[in-house]
């Protein structure tokens, strides 16, 4: 007897059969399967090849009747999707219904329910029906001494102080050792020699630098701090801790002027030159940004011209996803005032629209490639794994044994590089006008489309917060984006070195 599949019910996207695997199909599976590894066994008083079959079955049959279950099960789900010719949205739902004690005992059937959400069926609009307004800034002159200026400033040096101003100030340097130690004793990565701290960077935990305020060559300070609650290192989160400071120098900062000398002692072969990079380098951050503006109009495009039915369950995981953020941001009193303002089920509302909206722009794309045959390739995966691990000097190898143990974190490093592709394809096809702008039009902030916001009467557009543009799905900015490209794989966090604050 073969597997008996039923369709019970079939309602908008969701779909749920009944799977029947008869005692008699499980038994023969068990059967030939004892067959199969007898003659292979080698056990204590049977000579080589002689095991009965009865024995085996004795010693190993219900935990081969087990692993058979398991395989009929999923061999009933995939058979079940595959009649129906179904594609699957979302991983399906199994449902045991047999005592499986009597199952594995042979005296029963193996039945299950399969509940699944399939893919919308619908037609993605044609990229070459689109027209879109790409924004471009050409950097003038100005612009780029403003980056030379600015060059300057992060190039600056530093020299010692001398005399009654040889106290260490704001925006000083102070070269020191330290030891840091928690309860009276010192703990790994808390020293540091002649270590340069920049007295207002920011570059160390909280408290640290400001305590080296009017300290001199000669001094040594007790400083005196306590680690953050999120500091990579677990066992030192939140801890107090005290670090003595030997300071060694106090140097003061000299601003450098960008002429053909600093050109020079920065490795550039002249001012001239210098410039020259420092356009392109501007060139390439417009072109970044005007990218970005044209990907936005692409996806209010997008999503205005489809509408149709989305997987429920998918919605879900998208809001939940996004709304522990916005807990988190909310714990950290992060939360706009806009949004402060709002009661949880206002923002909950707001937020679906905005999961809502990052699935169906996800399934747009995903049909548009399939539709295009897009495919990301291995050597751009493998680059993209190498970028992932150079963020982690010296822990190249375990991170990319972590994602090759994790085909999950694969998906997600994967999915922006074919949702980009996509995007490249749609632009390629599409009708593109490029339009003159201000520097200040390329790189303000881009406002919600209308819809995602309810005001007194009718909908309004909301600007995305500045803060949110680099996180992942992050309040109102991420619902730009679909769900695919805010996906952060999961990494293991890189090792710091105390004191200084994590990057």
């Amino acid at each position: 007897m073969s597997i008996q599949i039923v369709e019970k019910s079939g309602e908008g996207l969701s779909r749920v059969y009944g799977i029947t695997v008869p005692a008699k199909t499980l038994s023969d599976k068990l059967e030939a399967r004892l067959a199969e590894i007898a003659p292979q066994m080698q056990l204590k008083g049977f000579r080589p090849g002689k095991v009965p079959t009865a024995h085996v079955r004795r010693m190993y049959g219900k935990a081969i009747m087990g692993e058979i279950v398991e395989q009929s099960v999923n061999e009933g789900q995939q058979q079940a999707l595959s009649d129906a010719q179904l594609r699957p949205a979302t991983t399906p739902d199994v449902k045991l219904e047999s005592d499986m004690d009597q199952v594995i005992a042979g005296g029963a059937d193996l039945t299950f329910e399969v509940a699944v959400e399939v893919m919308p069926d619908f037609e993605p609009v044609d990229p070459t029906t689109l027209s879109l307004t790409r924004p471009v800034y050409e950097p003038s002159e100005a612009d780029i001494d403003e980056a030379l200026a600015e060059l300057a400033q992060g190039n600056r040096v530093y020299e010692a102080k001398t005399g009654k101003s040889a106290k260490a100030a704001d925006g000083d340097m102070v070269m020191a050792d330290f030891v840091g130690r928690i309860d009276g004793e010192a703990f790994e990565g808390g020293a540091g020699e002649d270590a340069e701290i920049i007295i207002g960077s920011n570059r160390f935990i909280p408290g640290f630098e400001e305590q080296l305020i009017g300290a001199k060559a000669g001094d040594v300070v007790t400083v005196k701090v306590s680690f953050p609650a999120d500091y990579p290192v677990a066992t030192l989160q939140g801890k107090p801790a005290e670090f003595e400071t030997t300071v060694k120098e106090v140097r003061a900062p000299q601003d450098a002027k960008p002429d053909e000398e600093f050109a020079k002692r920065i490795g550039m072969p002249g001012l001239s030159t210098l410039r020259d990079a420092l356009k392109s380098q501007l060139d390439s951050q417009n072109q970044s940004a005007s990218r970005f503006k044209l990907k936005r109009a692409l996806l209010d495009v997008l999503d205005a011209k489809h509408s149709f039915d989305l997987p429920p369950r998918m919605v879900e995981a998208e809001f939940s996803a996004i709304w522990s953020q916005v807990e988190a941001e909310r714990g950290r009193g992060e939360l706009s005032e806009e949004d402060l303002a709002k009661t949880d089920d206002q923002l909950r509302a707001e937020y679906r629209r905005i999961a809502e909206r990052r699935v169906r722009l996800g399934l747009v794309l995903a049909e548009i490639g399939r539709r295009h045959d897009v495919q990301v390739t291995d050597d751009e995966m493998n680059r993209a794994l190498g970028q992932e691990a150079s963020r982690y000097p010296g822990q190249e190898r375990e991170i990319f044994e972590f994602f090759r143990q994790n085909p999950g974190a694969i998906a997600q490093v994967r999915a922006p590089l074919y949702e980009e592709k996509v995007v490249d394809l749609i632009i390629a096809k599409a009708k593109v006008a490029d339009n003159a702008v201000s520097k200040d039009e390329l790189f303000a902030e881009d406002e919600m489309p209308e819809g995602y916001e309810e005001g007194e009467g009718k909908a309004k557009p909301k600007k995305a917060p500045k803060a949110k543009a680099e996180a992942a799905p992050k309040a109102k900015k991420a619902a730009a984006e679909p769900a695919a490209e805010e996906a952060p794989a999961a990494k293991p966090a890189a090792k710091k070195a105390a004191p200084k604050k994590a990057k």
